[in-house]
């Protein structure tokens, strides 16, 4: 009796001292290792270390296992449960001393909630607080986050379409990272290495999505998606993606049963891992591998495998849509009116909220095809089987809906022109007076610039400027900024971020943050600004500009097409390039 006890005893006494438990710094640091080593092959892993990271009441360690817990929480799908992460991990922030630790802490928790953020599909959110963290990372002189963030910056390029600066900054990252080897262990090199080779992978493969006559494009992301999987030893998600991919580009080679083995390889590893999403990616392309090549019975089960973990995941929104859509065809094909009809309607259904999504956030589909015109074809299916399944009266309310949507539409456009149209006069009238003052005496543009300057001194000393430099470095940049503004550089193709850091010898983050603090936007806003007042001057006192094609006056500013061209300059003038010359 007494034996048990004591027994019963010590398993008290050992409870309690296990409770009042104090995490030292070098298990902190053991965590924290653990956890960047294992973020990409074993997300759950990642988890249990950071539960037992927050057993600590030391302010940083807790701040660091929340900031973990905002990125990997939303990456299981508890929106819920991330945010509310968010918050405590900012709280804990508040209550670190100053020290460069706290500075180095806020580009952690940034970038972990930049990743959130991207999960969630709100890129430019994303984007913010990649770029705040990435502040806090070069105020610290922490290499290894300045790689980590650059890195998630192009990830959002890739992702917005901007395809040619996201290989472009990868391709630098490359560079940067060999350059610092020594700072990384041989696992984070790995790491890096994985995840911006898989990144330019998919640069390469989406530039090709949208020029399909380039077939280069497809051998470079097949070359990169090979080099991810040989650095992917320690990164299963990396590994899985760079597989996934792989067998895209096999498809759009028409190499089937390469894309088929690969696929079956990325469900296995999906399995294995219990990766639910790339597990419903793996299936459709698989589903779709059988579509093209007209094996409809082995089609249909692993669509129906699709959308069966789609319903579990809650993101596989897209796979969802395109596999209903392929089956209706399917069914179509099958003449089995009642299961072409069921799920034609469910692509219908679903279709607008998911394109307006993406849509707004400016997503590019990394798939074997985009959703494009498959509406039409939809609406066909529906219909032609409509009558047998609905009455008459049906037809007729959505006859009445069209209608009322259709006259709706014709008022918002009446509207939006004639707001269109007051805007674009007052364009005109606006550089029609700059024109009159430039003839003026030089003294009172130069008196008039004095003022703006001085109203500006007075507004930036306002700001709660978190990035520090030199303000005569600043003017130095303002000032090789005019100076390539008045030889008119702009006007060139190749008037970017680097290209100008690099012609008026700064860095891209010195240059960036000078242009938002001084000018009020980001560098791509300031860049097509430029030219875009330039092409509005021109038309205005050159009647010749005016003649000119809109693809013309696109390359004569440096635009790559007359498409980007035009959508910039309707958001200045409200109107089309056309619309604007023949209204002068």
């Amino acid at each position: 009796m007494r034996l048990i006890i004591s027994f019963l005893l010590f398993l008290v006494l050992n409870n309690g001292f296990a409770q009042n438990h104090q995490i030292t710094e070098q298990e902190y640091l053991a965590l924290q290792d653990k956890i960047r080593l294992h973020w990409n092959s074993s997300p759950d892993s990642v988890l249990v270390y950071a539960y037992q990271m927050e057993k600590s009441h030391n302010y940083k360690h807790l701040a660091f296992a929340n900031g973990v817990m905002i990125a990997k929480m939303q990456a299981k799908g508890n929106q819920k449960e991330s945010q509310k992460r968010y918050k405590a991990a900012f709280y804990y922030l508040e209550k670190m001393p100053d020290s460069r630790e706290k500075t180095q802490m806020k580009s952690y928790l940034y970038n972990y909630n930049g990743i959130a953020e991207y999960t969630r599909g709100n890129l430019g959110k994303a984007l913010e607080s990649y770029q705040e963290g990435l502040k806090f990372a070069l105020e610290t002189g922490d290499v290894k986050q300045m790689a980590k963030l650059k890195g998630n910056i192009a990830f959002v390029n890739d992702a917005v379409g901007n395809y040619q600066l996201a290989i472009k900054n990868l391709k630098f990252l490359n560079d940067f990272v060999d350059e610092n080897e020594n700072v990384f262990s041989k696992e984070e090199l790995l790491n890096y290495k994985s995840n911006n080779n898989n990144g330019l992978g998919s640069a390469y493969e989406s530039y090709f999505m949208k020029n399909k006559s380039k077939k280069y494009l497809l051998d470079s992301a097949e070359y990169y998606y090979k080099k991810t999987i040989n650095y992917s030893q320690n990164s299963i998600g990396n590994k899985i993606s760079a597989k996934l991919s792989l067998g895209n580009v096999y498809n759009w080679k028409r190499d089937y049963k390469s894309a088929e083995k690969t696929y079956y390889d990325v469900v296995f590893l999906a399995q294995q891992n219990n990766i639910q999403s790339s597990l419903c990616i793996a299936n459709y392309n698989l589903a779709d591998v059988y579509f093209t090549t007209k094996k409809y019975d082995k089609a249909l089960v692993f669509f129906k495998k699709c959308d069966s973990i789609a319903a579990i995941t809650k993101s596989n929104e897209l796979d969802y849509l395109k596999s209903n859509y392929y089956q209706a065809k399917i069914y179509n094909i099958l003449k089995r009116p009642d299961l072409a009809y069921k799920h034609s309607k469910i692509y219908l259904d679903n279709y607008e909220p998911l394109e307006a999504k993406l849509s707004e956030q400016a997503l590019e589909v990394n798939y074997k095809q985009g959703v494009g015109d498959l509406t039409n074809e939809m609406v066909n299916i529906e219909k032609k089987y409509k009558n047998d399944v609905f009455l008459d009266r049906g037809l007729k309310v959505f006859y009445v809906l069209v209608f009322i949507g259709i006259v709706f539409l014709l008022i918002k456009n009446i509207r939006d022109k004639n707001k269109a149209h007051k805007k674009m006069n007052a364009l005109i009238e606006e550089f029609k007076a700059n024109i009159e003052k430039k003839s003026q005496p030089d003294f009172e543009v130069e008196e008039k610039e004095e003022a703006i300057l001085e109203h500006e001194e007075i507004h930036l000393k306002k700001e709660n400027i978190n990035l520090s430099i030199d303000e005569a470095k600043e003017n130095k940049i303002v000032e090789k900024l005019l100076a390539l503004e008045s030889k008119q550089e702009y006007l060139n193709a190749d008037f970017t971020l680097p290209y100008v850091a690099k012609k008026i010898k700064t860095n891209t983050t010195y240059l960036s943050y000078v242009v938002n603090k001084r000018f009020g936007k980001s560098f791509g806003e300031y860049s097509n600004e430029l030219k875009i007042n330039y092409v509005i001057n021109e038309m205005i006192t050159n009647h010749m500009y005016r003649k000119y094609s809109t693809q013309a006056i696109a390359e004569s500013v440096g635009f790559k097409n007359a498409v980007s061209f035009a959508k910039s300059f309707r958001k200045r003038t409200g109107v089309s390039p056309a619309q604007f010359a023949s209204n002068i």
